[in-house]
């Protein structure tokens, strides 16, 4: 057995995540993380703890606390981040890193090459703010973050996985990877026995939006669909599921959601831990989102028997299929999401039909148990001689 921090003795292979927010890696990596240590890996999880660093050692992994920010932007803290990674890397001695989202993948990139880690997994979930922005800020950046790309993710002990065939094509059509080391694997994968189908509640059709209230999830467009169907007499409710993100430059700011509270155009609800529960008592789920990797939100609704209401984007339009489990419409346009909306929110008949059949695409092509099985096999193939 391994002690806290150093190679375990033998032959067993060290494979250690890097994820910025312990919260997410509990979300969307951790039965991946358990089952990778059932298959005989020793896991240790590099992490910015908050309030799950006891989830994470009760599933039996290895916790090292980091002070990595997100959006921190100050050159000097960066700098010292990159350094606290490598030398977690030189201490760890991992066989196997595994690098999730924008910062990590860049930073541990780097630090995995200084540190001589040759098996390096690096997973995107969407292209992030940089890319899904269109703001002065996010362009200038651009450049940047593709040079970075180009000299940190290819090579011959590298793999890249992305959730969508767009950014697939993305990165293919720029030269920034070679296509032998790329894998499409779609999304974290749903328990598809945790988020199981219901019946819908009665009373006034409930639509949620369950998301980080960011610009580019398209919670403004929601907030002024909402008002739209509010003004037209459409009898429903709307909620907004999740928290700000401060940390987020697209963050919606704490008095317009207020202000939206106090119209009473949309209830909040908060961040909520019980998401089966959230979406058994809703009757539609609304992602108005600009980009996405693989929303996690929406294959849980759609294994849920949810009717969705998404945008025809990268990442939600694998998702969801116009007409069949649910509707797109263009980004941007809270008067095309409204007239969705209000489809749906007057056909139950349509919302019970599309739940169904987004329960079938989620079992068939979204489960937990075929993304940990695809993912497992990109750690056996990074370990051939």
């Amino acid at each position: 057995m391994a002690g806290p921090l150093g190679r375990a003795a033998g032959r067993v292979k060290r494979l250690l995540y890097l994820v910025t927010e312990d919260w997410y890696f509990c979300s969307h990596r951790l039965p991946l993380a358990v089952a990778a240590r059932e298959a005989g890996y020793d896991v240790v999880v590099a992490t910015r703890v908050g309030d799950h660093a006891e989830q994470i050692r009760a599933a039996g992994l290895e916790l090292v606390p980091l002070g990595l920010s997100r959006c921190g932007q100050n050159p000097l803290r960066e700098i010292g981040s990159v350094r606290e990674i490598l030398s977690v890397y030189r201490v760890v001695r991992p066989d196997i890193v595994h690098h999730v989202a924008l910062k990590p993948v860049l930073y541990g990139s780097l630090a995995a090459r200084l540190a001589g880690v040759h098996a390096v997994v690096n997973a995107l979930a969407g292209l992030g703010y940089v890319f899904s922005s269109s703001d002065l800020k996010a362009r200038a950046l651009q450049p940047f973050i593709r040079a970075a790309y180009h000299l940190l993710l290819d090579g011959s002990g590298r793999r890249l996985i992305v959730q969508n065939p767009d950014d697939q094509d993305l990165f293919l059509r720029r030269g920034l990877v070679d296509p032998a080391r790329i894998r499409l694997i779609q999304g974290s994968g749903v328990d598809v026995k945790r988020f199981a189908a219901t019946a819908e509640p009665a009373g006034l059709p409930l639509v949620v939006l369950p998301v980080r209230l960011l610009r580019d999830k398209g919670v403004e467009e929601f907030v002024a669909a909402a008002r739209r169907l509010k003004n037209e007499g459409v009898a429903a409710r709307f909620a907004l599921v999740g928290d700000p993100d401060p940390e987020n430059p697209a963050a919606i700011d704490a008095e317009l959601l207020r202000t939206w509270q106090s119209e009473g155009v949309v209830e909040y609800w908060g961040w909520r831990e019980d998401m089966p529960e959230v979406f058994a008592q809703c009757h539609i789920v609304c992602l108005p989102s600009y980009r996405e990797g693989l929303p996690k939100s929406l294959i849980d609704a759609a294994a849920s028997a949810r009717a969705i209401v998404t945008c025809d984007v990268p990442g939600c339009r694998e998702v969801v299929a116009d007409g069949d489990n649910g509707l797109l419409v263009p980004p941007r346009n809270s008067a095309a999401l409204a007239a969705a909306l209000r489809r749906l929110i007057e056909d139950p008949q349509l919302r019970v039909r599309m739940g169904v059949r987004g329960r079938e695409r989620a079992v068939a092509q979204f489960s937990l148990e075929r993304v940990i099985s695809d993912t497992l096999s990109v750690y056996r193939e990074l370990q051939q001689p």
